[in-house]
């Protein structure tokens, strides 16, 4: 039983030692264009279709959106929206006492009418927050101030960190300015107010002391090489966002909505009220793919905001869970596994097919699965994933289809050989018994009991080569037929099955292996990468013949020496025997179907052209090798096939 898991072994560790090196060297590509960012807007764009395609979660209650739409804007008679409006609105949304009221509309500077009744009524509601802009990174807009006689603690900046697609995904909560005075975004104060109304005040966070907390929810700060980015700024404090899923996620009603009152009071009461632009001329745009819209990519800012309020708030209270990825060594651990599978479908099947479906399954099981994990909250890598199996998978499948169309030639190289051995069998068998048993009837020189022997001799030798036929007929391709009871297994290394084919073979009853002293398989590793199954036979097939030549045909044989090794970069095989060799004349003699009178013929059929030595040259031929019959001094004979262990 040790031996032969120690063959598995010794097999299993061949393949993957040669095969998986091209595999691994593609999960290395994989890796390190991962590494440099080149997959990184795949990455993204994944992320965006995976968010925006999952089920639609219950509208947010918590928040509303109050839109300055285009009929508000016509309606006003002016854009700006003056003071005087924004007034008005803010004092009719506080008299049905909300929660938090976020005003998502710039006013640096006063738009009278109103301007001093503005100034007021911030000064009078302390749960109103106001917004500003931030010069924090490269290529932000000038710093915006918000109103001047608004208190700090009444402000947030509205600062859009968006990646080099131009698609928001990330969240803002706070940051210092040029001044180093810390400030917080509009999403963190809106969140943080609204928290602390239900007893979730913000700490520091525990696993990381810069991220923020509320009891025992920690928000996750955003990384260089968070999930599927490379290099991102990281500056400040942010956070992925987790958008909410469905076509209306929060619930939006307009200024004109509010002056009518067209609005159910509890749509406002301990509510977080976010109030901005939602005009489509007037634009307070940003692109997110990961909202599903109407219009695709183009989200109002007022609406972002409140996703990114939302998420933070749903998590602390309802335990929705944040966007999360895998720290980085999990992350190249799991791109790893899958280039891997990808890379054992080969080792599993040989059929192109079967690794195809097994290829179209496992993709649809790494989607699946990391669908599914954004249903949880987590990202985990797809697009390196699917790369790293896929080109494994579908490079072994381009392989196979090659090694099909060789194993088809071979196959074929193979069933003329078996056609050549039976002719060749019938004609130094058979054909001959019967030849000399047709001389000796005409020549009325045998005696009855003879003839009859002879006859029996024949009906032998006939039933042989039908048995051998048939069993080459229905052995697998995986396998070799020696007899009629001993089979072997092609799956083993060549050398292991020239050790078993040398003793088998020499069990037969062939008169030259009688007069052997000397028996030596010197058989040593050999480089069968690229070998297919009906080479393998055919080399086998060559080793048998050869050595049979020799028990047929080697007079005086006393020494044979089977060769199986590697030298400088070739695989060589040769048989090697001490037996009698005949010289020109009987060549020419053996060509012509004569004899030299000494009963030596047969041994002349080893050096014809015909037959063992024609297969051999169309085997060399079909592994891009030399098949030679050399001269073993000072007698003997060298049968030598060798070929390059590489492809070429």
């Amino acid at each position: 039983m040790q031996r032969i898991l120690w063959q598995w072994f010794q097999r299993e560790w061949q393949v993957w030692r040669v095969g998986a090196l091209p595999g691994l060297a593609v999960i290395g590509l994989v890796v390190l264009l991962r590494g440099v960012g080149a997959l990184q807007f795949l990455e993204l764009t994944l992320l965006d279709s995976f968010l925006r395609s999952r089920p639609a979660e219950p509208m947010d209650e918590r928040i509303l959106i109050v839109g300055i739409d285009d009929a508000d804007i016509r309606q006003i008679g002016q854009y700006p929206v003056p003071d005087r409006e924004i007034v008005s609105l803010l004092e009719t949304i506080q008299a049905h006492q909300p929660s938090v009221v976020g005003l998502d509309i710039f006013r640096d500077y006063t738009i009278p009418p109103g301007q001093t009744e503005l100034a007021k009524a911030f000064k009078k509601s302390k749960n109103w927050v106001a917004i500003e802009a931030l010069s924090l990174f490269t290529g932000d807009r000038v710093a915006t101030p918000p109103p001047a006689t608004v208190p700090t603690e009444q402000v947030g900046f509205v600062n859009a960190l968006v990646d080099r697609d131009g698609f928001l995904r990330r969240s803002l909560l706070s940051a210092k300015d040029a001044n180093e005075d810390f400030h917080f975004s509009l999403t963190a104060q809106l969140a943080k107010r609204y928290l602390e109304a239900h007893g979730k005040t913000l700490d520091n966070g525990i696993r990381d002391p810069e991220a923020f907390r509320f009891g025992k929810t920690e928000l996750h700060r955003f990384q260089a090489n968070t999930g599927g980015y490379v290099g991102a700024d990281d500056g400040a404090n942010q956070i992925l966002i987790n958008f909410r899923s469905g076509q209306r996620p929060f619930r939006t009603i307009s200024l004109t909505d509010i002056k009518n009152g067209n609005f159910k009071p509890e749509w406002i009461r301990d509510r977080i009220v976010l109030v901005g632009i939602t005009s489509d001329v007037q634009k307070d745009l940003v692109n997110s793919a990961a909202i599903v819209k109407d219009n695709p990519g183009l989200v109002p800012g007022v609406e972002a905001q409140a996703h990114a309020v939302s998420q933070i708030v749903s998590a602390v209270l309802d335990g929705r869970s944040l966007l999360n990825t895998l720290s980085d060594p999990w992350e190249y651990l799991w791109i790893v596994a899958w280039g891997l599978l990808g890379l054992s479908l080969g080792r599993m099947s040989q059929s192109p097919l079967r690794i195809l479906l097994g290829l179209g399954a496992t993709s649809v099981v790494l989607t699946g699965a990391c669908y599914l994990a954004i249903l949880g909250g987590w990202w985990l890598p797809v697009v390196p994933a699917f790369m790293a199996m896929f080109l494994n998978g579908a490079g072994l499948t381009t392989a196979l289809f090659y090694r099909y169309g060789q194993n088809l030639q071979m196959g074929i190289a193979q069933r003329q050989l078996v056609i050549n051995q039976t002719f060749d069998a019938i004609h130094s068998g058979p054909l001959q018994t019967l030849s000399s048993l047709l001389r000796t009837v005409k020549s009325q020189s045998l005696a009855p009991e003879a003839l009859l022997l002879e006859l029996q001799k024949l009906d032998d030798e006939m039933r042989s080569v039908w048995e051998s036929v048939r069993q080459e007929v229905l052995i697998q391709d995986h396998q070799m037929r020696l007899g009629s009871n001993v089979t072997l297994d092609l799956d083993a290394p060549l050398h292991e099955t020239f050790a078993e084919l040398f003793y088998v073979t020499l069990q037969r009853d062939l008169p030259y292996f009688k007069t052997l002293k000397i028996q030596i398989p010197d058989v040593e590793m050999l480089d069968e990468r690229f070998l297919a199954m009906p080479q393998k036979q055919m080399i086998c097939r060559f080793v048998e013949e050869s050595m049979c030549n020799v028990g047929k045909h080697a007079i005086g044989a006393t020494f044979l020496r089977l060769v199986c090794r590697q030298e400088q970069g070739e695989n060589l095989i040769q048989i090697i025997d001490d037996g009698q060799m005949l010289d020109g004349k009987a060549l020419e003699l053996s060509a012509k179907g004569l004899s030299l009178g000494d009963g030596s013929t047969q041994n002349v059929l080893r050096f014809s052209a015909r037959g063992g030595t024609r297969q051999a040259q169309e085997l060399a031929h079909q592994l891009g090798g030399s098949f030679q019959r050399l001269q073993n001094t000072p007698t003997g004979t060298i049968c030598q096939l060798k070929w390059r262990a590489k492809r070429r």
